[in-house]
């Protein structure tokens, strides 16, 4: 239900308490994060059936494993750390203003705002709030209208369990989302899709709200030259499909195509294929395989396929007999081979279970066919070569990568997670999250046995001896 008072009204009045109380103690800050934590404890079943009801179905083992488990993992860290954060940090002095000190203090920004998507619309709230509330923050968060069920039932929660001048969640449709963007945070945190991003960036910028922007694009994983040959072929293969099948590819980093050495490419689809079969037996039934979203991005995946076969493409079944259904938005994982890069399924982010493979001659192709794209959200090499995994580490640049795994940089919680470019700006995580809702406040504490005072009018004969030293 929409709450009764404005979302201004909303905003102000965490605002008013904001500078009320401007920088909120260890003890405050870690009652927040333990309320927190307990109310996702406490209501863990109703959780996941809210989400699951949200896409049509989605097991509640993978939203307690991909939501609820890092969620708690997020706050557990914060606690953990938060003393250490929030001391101010020494900083070195200059020669000639010894003995004067010098220190960072982290105070917080304020009154923030949040904006989650629908694909994982706990841990994407969770998440950021973690490190908002540990910089000491008042926090509005913006639930996607895509996820109702999820955000009615988060906002209720929260509701119970904080005052709404501390934290609240807004429920509402796209034009609130708008709204939202343009209220003057002092910091707002979007995570979402590049088109939408540019929407978000530009209706901050009017009142100069900084912004972080998490947003997506096309995550490459690379299975190196000389690993095809070896028995760590058939483990990366896996790593790929599992990672593409979470959450049925609708995940902002999961694996958007697959570049391998030419000649491989049956290879890495029989074994896609077993993996498929003892991960999700009986896909159209299994009940750990979640279903599209809505009925736009089913038929905007089967637009995808449709395309690509009438261009020529081969369009591979990976669980053997499945079919789609669009009465359920049940759509199996799919490989596409010999697809154009004209294609939209390798212009767009794909955000389903489709899974293009593309053969590269060498590394040096397959580096330059990433660097050819916008920089990647994440990126996923395979390999046991250490030069070549330097090589690639070296050579592109992405927001995070996993090495011989998919998805798992995300998880730890003392690596920053963001994007650059097209895929991002800005970062969260860890002590990366709380500098990012924090406040940066220089100090500079002056001696009393300070020189600084032979530096000002009437300048002399002693002062051009002082400057030339300085200037030597």
């Amino acid at each position: 239900m929409p709450h009764p008072d404005s979302l201004a009204e909303r905003f102000e009045r965490q605002q008013r308490a904001a500078r009320g109380d401007p920088n909120p103690g260890r003890e405050v800050r870690e009652r927040r994060l333990l309320t927190l934590d307990r109310l996702l404890r406490d209501n863990e079943p109703a959780i996941a059936d809210a989400v699951s009801r949200d896409f049509g179905h989605r097991s509640p083992a993978e939203t307690r494993l991909l939501e609820l488990f890092p969620s708690h993992e997020a706050i557990r860290h914060a606690r953990r750390h938060l003393r250490r954060w929030m001391r101010p940090q020494g900083r070195s002095v200059s020669l000639w203003f010894q003995p004067g000190r010098a220190q960072v203090r982290f105070q917080p920004l304020g009154a923030v705002g949040i904006i989650v998507p629908w694909n994982y619309p706990i841990f994407l709230a969770i998440a950021p709030l973690a490190a908002a509330l540990a910089a000491g923050n008042r926090v509005l968060v913006k639930m996607s209208e895509m996820s109702p069920n999820s955000a009615a039932l988060l906002a209720e929660l929260v509701a119970r369990s904080f005052a709404d001048d501390e934290l609240a969640v807004v429920e509402g449709d796209a034009s609130v989302a708008r709204a939202f963007s343009r209220l003057p945070f002092d910091h707002l945190l979007f995570t979402g899709s590049t088109p939408v991003g540019r929407q978000v960036m530009r209706a901050a910028a009017d009142n100069l709200t900084p912004v972080t922007l998490e947003l997506g694009g096309k995550s490459p994983a690379i299975i190196g030259p000389g690993l095809a040959s070896t028995q760590h072929f058939a483990r990366a293969v896996e790593r790929i499909i599992v990672g593409k099948c979470m959450n049925a590819g609708q995940t902002c980093i999961a694996p958007d195509y697959v570049l391998l050495p030419a000649g491989q490419e049956q290879a890495f689809i029989a074994r896609a294929r077993r993996v498929v079969a003892r991960c999700y037996p009986d896909i159209t039934n299994n009940a750990d395989y979640s279903t599209i979203v809505d009925q736009r991005h089913y038929a905007r995946l089967c637009g995808y396929v449709d395309e690509a076969r009438a261009s020529g493409a081969k369009v591979v079944d990976l669980a053997s007999g499945a079919v789609a259904d669009p009465a359920t938005r049940r759509l199996p994982p799919l490989a596409l081979l010999d697809v154009g890069d004209d294609l939209h399924v390798m212009q767009d982010e794909i955000f389903g279970p489709l899974l293009p493979i593309r053969p590269y001659r060498d590394l040096d192709e397959a580096i330059a066919r990433v660097n050819a794209r916008p920089r990647p959200l994440a990126l996923y090499y395979f390999d046991r070569d250490r030069a070549n995994i330097a090589r690639v580490l070296d050579e592109t640049v992405s927001g995070g990568v996993t090495i011989n795994d998919t998805i798992l940089h995300i998880a730890q919680d003392d690596l920053p997670f963001g994007g650059v470019g097209a895929s991002g700006m800005g970062c969260y995580h860890g002590f990366e999250g709380f500098q990012t809702f924090s406040a940066k406040k220089a100090v500079f504490r002056q001696s009393r046995l300070s020189a600084i005072g032979l530096f000002k009018p009437p300048y002399g004969a002693l002062f051009d001896r002082l400057t030339r030293i300085l200037l030597r």
